[in-house]
Order: C-alpha cells, then structure tokens, then sequence
C-alpha cells in the first residue's frame, strides 16, 4: 500500500465529506430515520458514505472498504481493510451539538495503522501522515492542498491530578464509578471520536468506554491515539486492542496516556 497516496486520499475524501454533511448540518431541517439496532441515521450519513465509499473503491479497488451504512461490508474480511463512519456522533449532529466527525483508517493485521478524523462543525483535522505519526491540521482547509500541520503527542500524566474524557451521549453509572477509582482533575465530555483526539493531542489522559461500540466508531481514533504514542487496551484483561472481529463489533475499552495507573474492571 502506498502510505503516502493513502493518507493523500484519506484527508481529500474527509473534506469532501465534510463539506457534503454542512450543507445538510446548515439546512433548516433534515430527516432522521431509526435503523435496525434502534441507532438514528439522516440523509448526511447515507450522503457522505456514498461518497467516500465510491472515492475509495476507486482510489484502492483491491482492498475491502467497510462503512457503517453499508450493511453487506460487515459480513467480510481481510487481513488489511480500510473501514469507515462517515458521521460518527449522528446523535451530536441531530442536536446541532457539532461534535461530530469523519473517520476513515487502514488496519493491517489487526493495527490501525492510518487514519483521519474530523470534526467539520469545530474546524478540527487530525490525521496520521505517511510514516505514521499524528498530526493536526490548521487553519483553512484546502481539499487539494495541504495547509499548516503541527505534531500532537500524548500528555505526561499525573495520577494525582487526571483529565479525564467520556462520551458525551453515552455517559452511564458504570463508568462514573470505574472512573472513580482514579484521583480526577478534570472531568470533560466530548462526542465522536474527538475522544480519541483528545487524549492524542494531549488535552485529557484517559478515556474509557463501558458501552457498546463497532470498530468504524474507534479505528481512525485509535490510529490518531497511537500516532502520537497513546495506548488503547481490551477493558476487561487490558491485552492491545485488536481489529478485523466477527461483523467489526467492540469489547469495551480504555484508551489512555502511558504513564496512566490503570485500575482493575470493578
């Protein structure tokens, strides 16, 4: 795989995306519709995976594409596959809330090893450059051209004073009390996966999540988390978490910066 077309492709596709969900975002009203799985969906999430399916299957004809909204992608496999949520945070979006992203990643065996989000309502672009390592882009977003970048990293944590990050639409008991066990700064909410960007860029340092999820939700996320040398871990024994499971379904999760003291499950 040409890592460099790859990421080239990646941001082009996400911007697009980006623009195709604004226009829906901006309108006076827009449909939601309920799926299967009792989860909404609008015309900007069938909007935007149409797009950036067709993109991508042209751009790499032989790899597999996995995207929410296509449901007979979730029956396939592969050993290296790109996997897509076109608008993670639906949720976020259909209450104008704006902390709603595009993801897109590559997993080779397992690993996501590239991946872009972002956020167009906040104006926040993250993505993994062609050696791997986390970026966030500035300024202006140009779809053919590449503006200012400037590396994110990870925080050195004190398990004093934790910031800690959770889901914004899924927050429950279950994860007050786990967050519990650590010595808590901060406490701040986010939707999508700007969670995941958070952590990377060094503005929280841990971020768990006892609830369901699919690997499209968490894989352009943990790519950002490992590029800028976070970690993300299985909740329940803490072995790395993997990619590529029966129909892309999630165990719960603890994504975090090294040098956090993690806690047992309670």
């Amino acid at each position: 795989m040409d890592q460099k077309r790859l990421v080239e492709v990646f941001r082009k596709l996400a911007l697009e995306a980006g623009d195709i969900i604004m226009d829906i975002y901006n309108a006076d009203d827009f449909d939601i519709r309920v799926k299967s799985d009792d989860s909404p969906v609008t015309d900007a999430d069938e909007a935007a995976d149409a797009h950036i399916l067709a993109g991508l299957t042209s751009a790499f004809p032989d790899t597999l594409v996995v995207t929410e909204e296509h449901a007979a992608s979730h029956s396939q496999s592969a050993e290296r596959f790109i996997i897509v949520d076109p608008l993670d945070g639906t949720k976020e979006f259909v209450n104008r809330r704006g902390e709603f992203t595009v993801n897109i990643a590559y997993v080779e065996n397992g690993v996501p090893v590239r991946g872009v989000v972002y956020a167009p309502a906040i104006g926040r672009l993250f993505y993994t450059d062609e050696a791997g390592r986390s970026v966030e882009e500035v300024g202006a977003f140009d779809v053919d051209v590449q503006g200012a970048i400037k590396p994110v990293s990870v925080s050195e944590p004190n398990n004093d004073d934790l910031v800690v990050v959770a889901s914004k639409s899924h927050r429950d008991a279950a994860t007050d009390a786990y967050i519990g066990q650590y010595q808590v700064e901060d406490m701040t909410s986010a939707g999508s996966s700007l969670k995941f960007c958070l952590v990377a860029a060094g503005e929280a340092d841990l971020y768990p999540r006892l609830g369901r999820t699919m690997e499209w939700d968490t894989a352009a996320g943990d790519a950002i988390l490992r590029g800028a040398g976070g970690k993300m871990v299985r909740f329940d024994d803490l072995s790395t978490f993997k990619y590529g499971k029966p129909e892309y379904e999630n165990s719960f999760f603890i994504a975090y910066a090294p040098g956090v003291e993690l806690k047992a499950p309670l």
